[in-house]
């Protein structure tokens, strides 16, 4: 178990106020040199930027020679990125990545997360060398040919401050050396979705491979070795950038439940599209520890005939339109073992028979929902003004449900729930006769200000009984 080598001596009272002040160092244990004092909040990525800036500063004051910054963290969390940021911010610095000193011939099982794979040896040594004021040679790793291919030399840095990146940069081997202890975390979730899309990239993998060595290897590498040493950081940083926020092109969706007929649609689009029809089931997956009534980034598996897709999505209201980047890759269903096996559940189950119309610019849909027992028409495109155009020219201004599928289901089955009370708890949560007469088209003419704070009171009641 990991254990923090921070100092025994009595930390001082955290000043608060302004983000200098947050940052207050302690001298070591049997040691001449300086370290903060550990910082307990959770920091955003700008906060937690801030604040190692100014532990580097003054650090660099008060000890001699290198100032070693370890900043570590799970796969895909932003080591890097916040990495890059410092760098940018000091360019005098050096930064030496733990990825490099992989030696592909301790490669057991496929596994490139297991501890065992760094070269100690050299990291060490260049650590040394470094501390003695010498220039070191650090390798060179290539991880398309999983291989070694040479190495650059790297000077000691004007400002002598030297910063080690990499999932095990805080492991039991390297802290003793270490004067900031700093930890990048960003949830299972979008750590997985950043890990898949930057292996796609970097190593040419398939995502289904991706995940499945995630689940295998990576994840349970990470509760067992890397998580413990996050502990002992000094700085703890919460990376909360959302990697969907990078896509371009979205599709923009607008959805209805009025009734149109295949000659309303067609009289619409292009005479060259294509019509299909389609049958599919929309496996939801809850991310692990995200609130079922509040996410909007679920992981969804699609079976139709016979073939799985997984869809990385996430969507946005912009009344009335349902905005989703998404990225699509074919599996096969056994990844959803894996996927579970990282803490995912399924939401739901959905049953979906769509009639397809499709040209070059817009795709119009009627779908019949089994779950919800209605029918739906979706107008969808990447031209937003376009998509409204093709809408309006159908009837469906005024009529528009700016609601994903699944967050219907929830909405539906929320209300469903109000409506099983007894009388006199109905009577507490002030249910007009309106609603309890016809809940469903009550809630579809309630203004969304009205039907929210219903639904948080009604939230907010039953964390009471």
């Amino acid at each position: 178990m990991a254990q923090d080598t921070s100092s025994g001596a009595d930390s001082p009272r955290r000043r608060s106020g302004l983000l200098r002040d947050q940052v207050q160092l302690v001298k070591k244990k049997d040691s001449n040199r300086y370290e903060i004092v550990p910082i307990e909040e959770q920091l955003s990525f700008e906060k937690g930027f801030f604040i190692v800036i100014r532990a580097c500063q003054l650090l660099s004051q008060k000890n001699d020679g290198i100032i070693l910054v370890g900043v570590a963290g799970p796969s895909g969390a932003g080591k890097t990125v916040f990495t890059e940021k410092v760098l940018n911010f000091m360019p005098s610095i050096a930064v030496i990545t733990m990825d490099n000193y992989n030696d592909a011939s301790r490669i057991i099982d496929g596994n490139f997360d297991d501890p065992r794979l760094t070269d100690y040896d050299t990291l060490l040594e260049n650590i040394h060398g470094l501390k003695a004021g010498k220039a070191v040679q650090v390798p060179i790793y290539d991880f398309k040919s999983s291989s070694r291919t040479g190495y650059r030399t790297i000077e000691v840095p004007s400002s002598c401050i030297v910063i080690i990146e990499g999932i095990y940069a805080l492991s039991e081997k390297l802290r003793p050396f270490l004067d900031l202890r700093v930890s990048v975390t960003g949830g299972v979730h979008f750590d997985l979705v950043k890990r898949v899309f930057r292996d796609i990239q970097r190593v040419g993998q398939e995502p289904e491979e991706i995940i499945h060595q995630i689940s295998e290897t990576v994840y349970p590498m990470y509760k067992a070795f890397i998580e413990p040493d996050l502990q002992t950081a000094h700085i703890k940083i919460i990376n909360k950038f959302n990697p969907f926020t990078g896509f371009q092109n979205p599709t923009y969706i607008l959805k209805s439940t009025k009734q149109v007929t295949v000659d309303e649609i067609k009289a619409v689009i292009s005479e060259e599209h294509t019509e299909t029809t389609e049958e599919t089931y929309d496996i939801y997956l809850l991310p692990p520890g995200e609130d079922p009534e509040a996410c909007q980034s679920y992981l969804r598996m699609r079976n139709r005939d016979g073939k799985y897709n997984l869809m990385f999505e996430e969507w946005v209201a912009d009344s009335p339109f349902i905005i989703s980047p998404r990225i699509t890759f074919e599996v096969s269903v056994r990844l959803l073992g894996g996927l579970m096996a990282l803490g995912y559940t399924i939401a739901t189950i959905l049953k979906r028979s769509s009639h397809i119309f499709s040209d070059d610019r817009v795709c119009v849909k009627t779908d019949w929902l089994e779950q919800l027992n209605r029918n739906y028409v979706q107008v969808q495109g990447k031209d937003r003004l376009y998509v409204k155009y093709i809408a309006e020219q159908l009837g469906l201004e005024g009529s528009f449900v700016p609601r994903t599928y699944i967050e219907q289901i929830q909405l539906e089955k929320l209300v469903n729930d109000v409506m099983a009370l007894p009388d006199d708890l109905k009577t507490k949560l002030s249910i007009d006769d309106e609603m309890v007469s016809s809940p469903k088209e009550a809630l579809s003419r309630a203004s969304a200000d009205r039907r929210s704070k219903y639904l948080s009171r009604y939230s907010q009641f039953l964390a009471t009984i």
